[in-house]
């Protein structure tokens, strides 16, 4: 009732002025309780609708049609002004990041974990376990310390990390941590270095903070150093598997990349979002462990150990900045839900976390072998695979440098979902192929994937290997 009269009132059929039934009447004219209509006139009054007094009928206020415009038609969406945005949210439209085609979860796609394998059951218990425990009533701890003791000792002895438990804070995505860096280090103008290719993700946060960001040519090592280009205020590099070659960084490289930033001057982000799967060798240890002047801000995520739905990331990060960037988490409302956090760290204690990345890479390795071995059964005439030593993907480079956004089209639309390689430059491409996507998908699933390839990108069809 209250809807109908103020859209009469709004809409110009009830004027300033006009007297309104009694409640008493309106109930009996209406049928319905007189409470009913008493509170919608309250509630008309308490909007600024009507004048009520007691044992006095409701008058609409006057002037109502110059205090309330009237209801306008809901603009076309296919019309009107284009929204005033910012030069960033402007070219968010300009880039595939996210991917536009990203509905739908079909083979290969790139960086997903494989969630079947995931002890679902043991990790229903730790969140259990977690939500009933009295002392999730203090939420003032956003950064809890049981999952950061939990992570300092796991980061330490398989990463090589060198941190205490206060300099590393709990966020919901890694993403999130590029923001919360992106937020305290950039100042507009600032120049910032990324992988060229590299990870989208890492340039959309800069350039949201309003940096000047400068793609960086890889060479077999990975990330090289711009001894011509301005001194950069950042760095970002992911040199335990580069994004997307997989490329492995050795130490005398990072040492170099080191020596280019400047203590207090240049950070260097070193993300290290795979990190648990080296199949070939023990994994190299962190950059950040071979820091001795504040300089590394190390970020990791748990969206690839475990699973996605996590829902949780993590960054490490120099003493002297440890204080400000929480103060900042805080007022960004980069803030992971402490009933997860306090799971997790239960999850890790118990052993379970170090046995499922044990497990995983045991499958993931055989599952990049079997795709390997299948691209060069079926599409050795086409592609090249590239084989990482760890990592949850591999590139495959065209034989014949054929365009490889038309070859994703085409292998979308068959229901094999890859990236192009060129859609990862930074600035304009240099490297063509496919980005494809092994640790997520059953080798019988790999299989039927790369005989829909090779039926998409050779003339003939492939016999089944």
């Amino acid at each position: 009732m209250t809807q109908q009269v103020r859209a009469l009132i709004a809409g110009g059929r009830i004027r300033s002025g006009a007297v309104l039934p009694s409640s008493r009447q309106l109930a009996a004219e209406l049928g319905v309780a007189r409470n009913t209509v008493t509170h919608a006139y309250e509630q008309l009054a308490a909007e600024g609708y009507l004048r009520v007094a007691a044992r006095r009928r409701p008058v609409v206020i006057d002037d109502i049609e110059e205090r309330f415009v009237r209801t306008a038609p809901a603009p076309r969406r296919d019309g009107g002004r284009k929204p005033l945005l910012s030069p960033w949210a402007s070219r968010l439209t300009a880039t595939d990041w996210p991917l536009s085609y990203q509905a739908d979860v079909r083979p290969l796609r790139p960086g997903l974990a494989d969630t079947r394998e995931f002890p679902h059951q043991i990790w229903a218990r730790c969140l259990r376990r977690s939500a009933l425990r009295r002392r999730f009533n203090d939420q003032t701890l956003i950064n809890r310390l049981s999952l950061r003791e939990a992570l300092r000792d796991y980061l330490e002895v398989n990463r090589g990390v060198r941190a205490e438990a206060d300099q590393i804070l709990i966020l919901p995505t890694a993403q999130a941590a590029l923001t919360l860096i992106a937020a305290t280090t950039i100042v507009p103008g600032d120049a910032a270095w990324t992988e060229d290719p590299g990870y989208p993700g890492a340039a959309a946060a800069l350039r949201a903070a309003g940096a000047d960001v400068v793609g960086v040519r890889l060479d077999q090592w990975g990330m090289t150093r711009m001894r011509a280009a301005a001194e950069p205020k950042l760095i970002f590099t992911t040199p335990s598997h580069q994004h997307p070659t997989g490329r492995l960084m050795p130490v005398a490289r990072r040492t170099e990349l080191l020596a280019a930033a400047e203590p207090g001057k240049t950070w260097i982000v070193e993300d290290d979002y795979d990190g648990e799967f080296h199949y070939d060798s023990r994994p190299m240890p962190a950059m950040q462990g071979l820091d001795r002047d504040g300089r590394v801000l190390y970020l990791g995520t748990f969206a690839k150990a475990m699973s996605a739905d996590i829902r949780l990331g993590y960054l490490v990060v120099p003493p002297q900045l440890a204080p400000t960037m929480e103060i900042a988490q805080r007022h960004l409302g980069l803030i992971a839900s402490v009933h997860v956090q306090e799971a997790l760290a239960d999850f890790m204690a118990d052993g379970h976390f170090l046995a499922h990345i044990r497990r995983m890479r045991r499958i993931y390795r055989s599952r990049r072998d079997h795709l390997a071995t299948a691209l060069a059964r079926q599409l050795d005439a086409v592609l090249t695979p590239e084989i990482p030593p760890g990592g949850m993907q591999l590139i495959a480079r065209f034989k014949d440098g054929r365009a490889d956004r038309d070859a994703v089209t085409r292998l979308v639309g068959a229901g094999v979902e890859v990236r192009a390689l060129s859609s990862l430059a930074l600035e304009r491409p240099h490297d063509f192929g496919l980005l494809l996507g092994f640790a997520a998908w059953r080798e019988n699933e790999i299989g039927a994937a790369v005989r829909t390839m090779a039926n998409c990108l050779t003339e003939k069809r492939t016999a089944r290997g």
